[in-house]
């Protein structure tokens, strides 16, 4: 059974910086497309960020140059580190996991607060 345990969240000062982990296991990890999402209060989900099982990256637009997704393999883990925070960043932050096409699984998330 595939599971995805997310952490690192937590409140910050706006302009600070956070980095999520999600850490993966039953599964051969380094195959899997990852992905992070994000919930903010009262809103839909959102795309934030993906790396291929290849190591190569996509960003939503307005999150360019201040995120970055990156994946250590032999940790079964992919991070997103998050600079310049922003009050607007406040939300839950979700991992997810490609199994194959259209078939993911899901963590249960980490609350990143920035306060203004």
């Amino acid at each position: 059974q595939v599971q995805l345990v997310e952490s690192g969240g937590g409140l910050v000062q706006a302009g600070g910086s956070l980095r999520l982990s999600c850490a993966a296991s039953g599964t051969i990890f380094s195959m899997n497309p990852m992905g992070w999402y994000r919930q903010p209060p009262g809103k839909e989900r959102e795309w934030v960020a993906s790396i291929t099982s290849g190591g190569s990256t996509n960003y939503a637009d307005s999150l360019k140059g201040r995120f970055t997704i990156s994946r250590d393999n032999a940790k079964n883990t992919v991070y997103l580190q998050m600079n310049s925070l922003k009050p607007e960043d406040t939300a839950v932050y979700y991992c997810r996991l490609t199994i194959s096409g259209g078939i993911f699984v899901w963590g249960k998330g980490t609350l990143v607060t920035v306060s203004s």
